[in-house]
């Protein structure tokens, strides 16, 4: 017999694998999205996979409103939604939105009863300084929020955990929290408007990346993301613990060989030469969407998900097969 879970902000890259996932290990799943309209990309999203099984709450994390209708009757939560940053935005108005958003939900959940709640965080929370290119860094590790040049969205993701681990940490709270350290997500989206670093593969594909700069990506699959998610649910050893979510540094020019390798005339706009480090810095001066992967040029730095294999017997598949996917899925126009 399933469970009632809530998945904040269903429409996501990471949120709708969780919810097939979920709803194929037999529990409830009550999805919320900002607006009702909403509610039938997150069923196409799905597909097949969704049914009766399946509901929606209308909540915004900028707002109380809603959150408690949206956590009602439910045992766990899985908050995934996170405010994501564009050219123009308010970098305080996305940085409150990810901290007290964590907060409202974490709130509404323990008014309600929850037993537990995931929260999705980021590798950008246990990374050290920048200037630290290389070694392996395990959950004891904490970005620092106030490095100068830090991301917004970095910033974000570690301002937000850490208010959950200080809010369940307050003398009374019954609730159990786990949190979630994916690296770079990649795998195939299940909508269009949720593709994550699918776009990265998209250059490759269409050629509108030229050349090769020296980045490197500690790739995992969205669909192992969502297991872990769903292992750190149901896990009783989890409770209190964060576990990265990674998969060995894959550098760019690795992943246009695998794509060549695999896909044939597909992959014949690959680029195949490669962009100095000084032309990649160049181009991130005038480019926002290149700037924010500058603190990974030339970075081998590794994310140990050793504590996940361990307590949640968290299994991920082969990088190659992540890759490959991704491009069939663009390909192929599923999304």
């Amino acid at each position: 017999m399933g469970s009632r879970v809530l998945v904040t902000g269903g429409t996501g890259f990471i949120a709708s694998w969780c919810i097939v996932e979920l709803l194929a290990a037999g529990h409830d799943v009550v999805a919320s999205v900002r607006a009702p309209e909403r509610e039938h990309d997150v069923r196409a999203a799905v597909g097949a996979a969704g049914g009766a099984r399946l509901s929606f709450a209308v909540a915004d994390l900028t707002i109380d409103a809603g959150w408690d209708a949206a956590v009602g009757g439910c045992e766990f939560v899985l908050h995934v939604a996170s405010p994501l940053s564009a050219a123009g935005d308010d970098d305080g108005a996305i940085l409150a939105a990810a901290r007290d958003g964590t907060i409202r939900i974490l709130a509404a959940a323990e008014r309600a009863g929850v037993r537990r709640v995931v929260v999705t965080s980021s590798c950008a929370a246990a990374t050290p300084h920048a200037t630290q290119l290389t070694g392996t860094v395990d959950e004891t590790c904490w970005t620092d929020a106030d490095e100068p040049g830090l991301a917004v969205y970095r910033r974000s993701k570690v301002l937000a955990e850490r208010a959950a681990w200080d809010y369940v940490g307050r003398e009374g709270c019954a609730l159990e929290l786990t949190t979630v350290l994916p690296a770079a997500v990649f795998g195939p989206a299940r909508s269009q408007s949720a593709m994550g670093s699918l776009q990265i593969i998209a250059a490759l594909l269409d050629g509108s990346a030229i050349a090769i700069p020296r980045l490197g990506f500690e790739v995992v699959d969205v669909r192992d993301v969502a297991n872990a998610h769903v292992l750190a649910l149901t896990t009783p050893p989890a409770a209190g613990e964060r576990f990265i979510a990674a998969g060995p540094v894959l550098w760019f020019g690795e992943m246009a060989e695998m794509l060549r390798t695999h896909l044939g005339a597909d992959a014949s706009r690959v680029p195949t030469e490669t962009l100095t480090d000084e032309d990649f810095r160049a181009i991130a001066q005038v480019n926002p969407q290149l700037a924010t992967l500058l603190p990974l040029l030339g970075r081998s730095l590794q994310h140990s998900s050793a504590k996940a294999r361990r307590v949640l017997g968290w299994q991920p598949r082969p990088t190659v097969e992540t890759i490959v996917d991704s491009a069939r899925c663009i390909l192929t126009g599923a999304v």
